[in-house]
């Protein structure tokens, strides 16, 4: 747990929030008028700050009713005893079984308070389960269904926001469903979700559905500001940071996972294998690197990939103003999109999402990487494919 100086400071209201300003503007329609849904699910990409909203959104509805400044600070420190919260957690070397949210709300804080924006890939990191697949597991729903079910602590609502709903296990989403049909009242129930798609469908089907987009350049450029980059600093990352807060502030604080590093030592050591078979063997040695290294870390890094040779292409047919990535050492984009084409780029990208799914269910990492670098060796030398 914090201590009182530990506590931290978040002002998390909706005028304070960059973008979404339809959403918002709805929302707060909707409290004006009485008509809160007691059930919502929040979707769309990561890294746009739908957690930001959701958590100005209680905030809204629950100091609405009480002495606001009281309620605030409440807020701001994360700390309301009626705001509660459920997010993907697994056993760590300090939590080594039975985890569960509660065990993990000292990182969450911090996790909050670095990046609203953050991802899934961010958390993992935070509480280091990297190696491991979270998930909201059974425990969570029977104490937020106890929690739920008692009068609030401050007299008015009550809540609990479920962050990655779909990583809900079966049992869990079956025991929130039953709360979702029959909330007690003044309770809120929000569920953020970058997969809709993997979110049980009845208990989708059963929430009021709230999508988001990815932030303009603007909105992402005023955040930033606010969060202490330069004006030009705050220019450039907002125009490469694909709609994306998170990824953004990544790069402002410096302290991101070498991604560039890896790609630039992968897909050279994969050029020169066709002409020097003692390559094969660095591939396969980059292999065994990247497959000690967490499970969300490797597919960031695909993902990572995958934009890149995307970016590529771009620069290869002349689209060189579409094209957001600016290397951040001395790789040559330009040069390296002379090989990435119409002829290979369908099956390279192909074969990077096949690897990422893989990784996604659990597979050996180094078979994975090893079998996705010889194939990147045959695809890097292929020719364009000719208009007739």
């Amino acid at each position: 747990m914090f201590l009182e100086d530990e506590y931290v400071s978040l002002n998390m209201r909706f005028d304070q929030i960059y973008g979404h300003r339809s959403q918002i503007n709805a929302f707060q329609e909707s409290i004006t008028l009485g008509r809160v849904p007691h059930a919502q699910l929040f979707v769309g990409p990561e890294g746009v700050g739908m957690l930001w909203v959701a958590i100005a959104f209680m905030r809204s509805v629950f100091c609405q009713d009480s002495d606001s400044s009281a309620c605030d600070l409440k807020f701001d420190r994360l700390t309301h005893a009626d705001l509660h919260f459920v997010f993907p957690v697994a056993a760590n070397a300090k939590v080594k079984s039975k985890p569960n949210s509660a065990l993990f709300l000292g990182d969450w804080r911090i996790f909050v308070e670095k990046n609203p924006a953050g991802t899934l890939f961010d958390w993992y990191q935070q509480i280091e389960v990297e190696n491991k697949q979270g998930q909201i597991g059974v425990l969570d729903a029977e104490e937020i269904t106890k929690k739920l079910s008692l009068k609030s602590y401050e007299g008015g609502w009550k809540g609990v926001i479920v962050w990655q709903a779909d990583k809900l296990n079966d049992a869990a989403a079956n025991k929130l469903l039953k709360l979702v049909e029959e909330p007690p009242e003044k309770t809120l129930l929000m569920f953020i979700s970058n997969h809709e798609d993997r979110v049980l469908e009845t208990l989708r089907s059963r929430c009021q559905l709230i999508n988001f987009s990815l932030l303009t350049d603007a909105d992402i450029y005023k955040a930033l500001v606010a969060n202490g980059a330069s004006q030009e600093q705050a220019k450039i990352l907002s125009l490469h940071s694909n709609g994306q807060l998170s990824r953004a502030m990544h790069v402002m604080n410096s302290d991101d996972v070498p991604f560039e590093e890896w790609f630039v030592s992968w897909v050279r050591t994969a050029f020169k294998a066709k002409q020097n078979k003692g390559s094969v063997v660095e591939l396969l040695n980059w292999s065994q690197k990247i497959a000690q290294v967490g499970r969300e870390t490797q597919k960031q890094f695909l993902l990572f990939s995958i934009d890149l040779f995307r970016q590529a292409l771009l620069i290869q047919y002349d689209l060189d103003e579409l094209s957001t990535y600016k290397p951040q050492n001395s790789f040559d984009l330009k040069r390296f999109a002379k090989y990435v084409h119409n002829g290979n780029i369908q099956l390279i990208i192909s074969e990077l999402e096949s690897a990422c799914i893989h990784i996604e269910r659990n597979g050996n990492a180094k078979m994975i990487f090893s079998d996705l670098s010889l194939k990147l060796t045959r695809q890097i030398h292929k020719a364009p494919i000719l208009a007739p």
